[in-house]
């Protein structure tokens, strides 16, 4: 019995001092990482974290637009690999947009269509969308308005020179280091931490922005702080009155927010939605910034949006990710674990897979082999 008072009363020292230290360097917001993935088994960000975090609604449409089933709608069985992949790794909702038609979907994992799930770095499609709203609308001058504007913390040296282009295509040159799975990372401090402006305005700016590509989610946290400050808006307001509610969608979704008091949102992940309604966004790039005949979105940003900025990385635009599969020209939003909403505009294909794993392999290459498999599978099934 006293040994088990003297362990008890060392645990409660252990422990109390650890937090103590975590308080006074800064590194307080680990206490959040374990509470929320680490003691519930995950060594990362997950499809259903959103429920222990601070989010935000964004209210379905007033008049929600339904897909129309395809003549052929769920006509063919996944093909043999595609439903091996589904299945080994984790995949929870497969669909094939043909013709603005749901042509086959399917569902796994207890998920079905109106389920939500983590957008992860999908979100960052959005915000991009977002950035030529602000523009169109004229909140924002053009994608060469400078980022000291709206952000004094960059109006120094090399800083003065950077755009809001180039935070929407990941060329601003600061000192961001993406790094998923190590707690001590800016991007796990920037998941966790409660204080989101506090983390974006701390970055420097090492190198001349506007030069080269450089994949770093602080990019699309500070562009949303670029487009509050120019719209006078919360991003996720901004959102609902721009593009969720426009585009029809059934569903209302989550967007995490950083905490209650700060109120920003983690603008370079995090929307909880489904499939259908995430489909959404990439038919409108694919019709050119149009839904149901109205312009929504102008057409020449969406034009620039979804062919590289740089030609030594062509895998990036303004948000949107290109590849090139079965002698193809595909674009697509892309997310941690998976989430993938690609385009084919010539054929008029969407393919949408959400799930819980990119399968075997570096899960932070550029691009995966599981993109491959879901977009040639997809192809198989239609008999293209």
């Amino acid at each position: 019995m006293k040994f088990l008072k003297k362990l008890l009363k060392f645990l409660v020292i252990f422990f109390g001092l650890l937090i103590v230290v975590l308080y006074a360097t800064d590194t307080d917001y680990l206490i959040k990482a374990v509470r929320t993935i680490y003691m519930k088994g995950h060594t990362t960000a997950y499809l259903e974290d959103y429920n222990h975090f601070d989010n935000k609604t964004i209210e379905a449409s007033d008049n929600p637009q339904s897909w129309p089933n395809h003549q052929d709608y769920n006509s063919v069985k996944p093909t043999e690999a595609l439903a091996k992949a589904n299945k080994d790794w984790g995949t929870i909702a497969y669909v094939i947009i043909k013709n603005d038609s749901i042509w086959f979907e399917e569902y796994y994992d207890g998920f079905g269509e109106g389920s939500k799930s983590n957008s992860f770095s999908m979100a960052k499609s959005y915000v991009s969308g977002l950035l030529g709203k602000a523009i169109m609308e004229g909140h924002i001058k053009s994608l060469d308005q400078p980022v000291c504007d709206f952000l004094p913390e960059f109006c120094e040296d090399k800083a003065a020179k950077m755009t809001v282009g180039d935070l929407s295509s990941m060329s601003s040159g600061t000192n961001w280091d993406e790094a998923y799975y190590s707690p001590l990372s800016i991007t796990t401090r920037a998941y966790f931490d409660d204080d989101l402006a506090k983390v974006s305005n701390g970055l420097k700016v090492v190198d001349e922005p506007g030069k080269a590509f450089k994949y770093a989610s602080g990019d699309t946290q500070m562009l949303a702080m670029v487009i509050e400050k120019a719209t006078g808006k919360k991003l996720y307001q901004y959102l609902e009155e721009s593009f969720w509610k426009p585009l029809g969608s059934e569903n209302s979704t989550l967007w995490q927010v950083d905490s209650e008091d700060h109120d920003l949102v983690k603008a370079y992940c995090c929307i909880a939605s489904n499939a259908k309604d995430f489909a959404r966004f990439g038919k409108l790039y694919k019709d050119h910034g149009k839904w149901n005949e109205k312009q929504i979105l102008d057409s020449a940003f969406v034009a620039k949006s979804v062919v590289p900025r740089f030609p030594e990385s062509p895998e990036y635009g303004y948000g949107f990710w290109m590849n090139d599969y079965l002698g193809k020209n595909f674009f697509m939003m892309r997310g941690h674990l998976g989430q993938y909403v690609i385009v084919q505009p010539q054929d008029n294909i969407i393919i949408v897979r959400l799930g819980h794993s990119k399968g075997p392999g570096n899960p932070l290459e550029t691009f995966t082999d599981d993109i491959g498999l879901y977009v040639e599978e997809a192809y198989e099934m239609l008999g293209l």
